[in-house]
């Protein structure tokens, strides 16, 4: 009891004199809050400690880093975001118009083929009527054959009574190819030997030119079979062009054969080849880099200097050789250009240059002539236009064209494996004509075809092939 009441007394003067030394403040903040403060002195040490030292320190470098951090993800850092997105913005803008020209391109080659499965069906529409025509005409009679009479085995001929056309095997020769095929008499029989009568059917000829060697300069007679010389080894060589100078002037040699694949975005590789030999094997002698980029299949070379149109306009430049350099560029007069009258192909054949034996020629269409041919004699090393002839023949409504002897000649299709040359025109007497030559399209969409002055034959590319074709001309008339 004495200990409980001892403990009792020590906790009352304990309390006391804290209550001495203990103060309590209370008062309102600058919000107007009320704040009780209860402020009461260390009973063991009798001053704080000093503020900083090491752990005030690395508390206060921490807390510097994370300021740091939070103004970097606040502002300082939002350049660098902006720079990517903008850099994103750039890369999806590019692809945004690769995907344009891809679509572009495309949609012009579903054009060309659905001109193509037209130009099919209608020839497949004609097959089917020809199939009807002939499978409703009649066959013709048999005629049979009467054997000679035992009495006549050492007579004559004579003619057979009543119109009869028994025939007779005369004799057997081998034709070009080897076989033998059947001369036969279409109207004779063996009768008495009085007198025999012969009637022939006369197949007409044409008389010999007196041109075997080709050295004329008359109207075109004939064009031979293709023969193919090399295939494009990709995409770009679909369509394309390959020449020949017919007067080289350059330090190249006059065999060498020049080439351009004319499919892409940046058509501007000459390739060079030192013969058709070399040609045939794939092997260049030269590659060269245009200054300016090909337009479609129209280019041509003549006296050491290619001849081309500057891709998206009607600039024609001359393009030195042994120089690999621009000589001279212009504009041709009001010539449509990429896409405005091209072949019925398409492919931008708006202008098409030639050479034959008078020098340089371009082969365009004006709005003008609406759409017509028009023919035009530059002069080779200016580019000016000397001479024009406007035919009246659609340039959209034929297939290609080239030129010989200073006359136009049409293709009618690119894509029939049996077409014809189907028009003529004379830059001498400024006259055209229709005609029918038969040219073959071997690979089945010839994009180019050319007189090669210096072969004197037709150079032509068709679909991935490089083709060759020989050709005859007339004599030419006396003036």
């Amino acid at each position: 009891m004495f200990l409980l009441l001892s403990l009792c007394m020590s906790g009352l003067l304990l309390h006391a004199d804290a209550q001495e030394r203990a103060s309590l403040w209370r008062g309102n903040d600058r919000g107007g809050r009320c704040h009780y403060t209860f402020t009461v002195p260390s009973p063991v040490e009798s001053s704080c400690p000093q503020t900083g030292g090491p752990e005030m320190e690395g508390l206060k470098a921490r807390l510097s880093m994370l300021e740091v951090m939070v103004a970097r993800l606040t502002g300082g850092e939002t350049v660098a975001p902006q720079r990517a997105g903008a850099r994103a913005q750039s890369e999806l803008q590019e692809a945004l118009n690769r995907a344009t020209d891809e679509r572009n391109l495309l949609q012009g080659e579903t054009e060309r083929l659905g001109r193509e499965l037209l130009g099919l069906q209608g020839r497949m529409e004609e097959m089917r009527k020809e199939t009807e025509r002939l499978r409703n005409r009649p066959c013709p009679p048999q005629t049979p054959v009467v054997q000679p009479s035992p009495s006549l085995q050492g007579g004559g001929l004579m003619r057979p009574a009543g119109g009869s056309s028994a025939v007779s095997h005369l004799m057997t020769r081998p034709n070009r190819q080897g076989d033998s095929s059947s001369l036969r008499d279409s109207a004779w029989q063996y009768r008495s030997p009085g007198f025999q009568e012969l009637k022939a059917e006369v197949t007409e000829v044409p008389a010999p030119d007196g041109s075997e060697e080709n050295t004329g300069c008359g109207e075109l007679v004939s064009v031979g079979e293709p023969v193919t010389h090399r295939k494009a080894d990709n995409i770009e060589g679909k369509y394309g062009v390959w020449m020949q100078d017919p007067e080289a002037a350059s330090i190249y040699g006059p065999n060498m054969i020049w080439r351009i694949d004319t499919i892409g975005s940046d058509v501007r590789k000459l390739f060079g080849y030192d013969d058709m030999e070399q040609l045939a094997k794939g092997f260049p002698s030269k590659v060269l880099l245009l200054p300016e980029q090909v337009e479609s299949t129209g280019a041509t070379v003549y006296r050491g200097s290619l001849y081309f149109q500057r891709r998206l306009s009607r600039t024609l430049i001359r393009y030195d050789l042994a120089s690999e350099s621009v000589a001279a560029r212009r504009e041709l007069p009001h010539a449509g250009f990429h896409g405005q009258f091209p072949y019925s192909w398409g492919g931008y054949t708006d202008i098409d240059l030639a050479v034959d034996e008078q020098g340089l020629w371009a082969v365009y269409s004006t709005s003008k002539a609406k759409g017509a041919i028009v023919i035009s004699k530059l002069d080779p090393s200016s580019l000016e236009v000397k001479r024009s002839w406007e035919t009246n023949i659609r340039k959209s409504s034929v297939a290609n064209s080239f030129i010989i002897c200073g006359k136009l000649y049409t293709v009618a299709s690119y894509t029939a494996p049996d077409t014809i040359i189907n028009y003529m025109y004379d830059t001498e007497t400024s006259q055209g004509k229709a005609i029918s030559i038969p040219f073959r399209n071997k690979h089945r969409y010839n994009s180019m075809i050319d007189y090669n002055r210096a072969q004197r034959k037709l150079f032509a590319w068709d679909n991935y092939h490089m083709v060759s074709y020989d050709i005859k001309l007339g004599r030419q008339q006396a003036k």
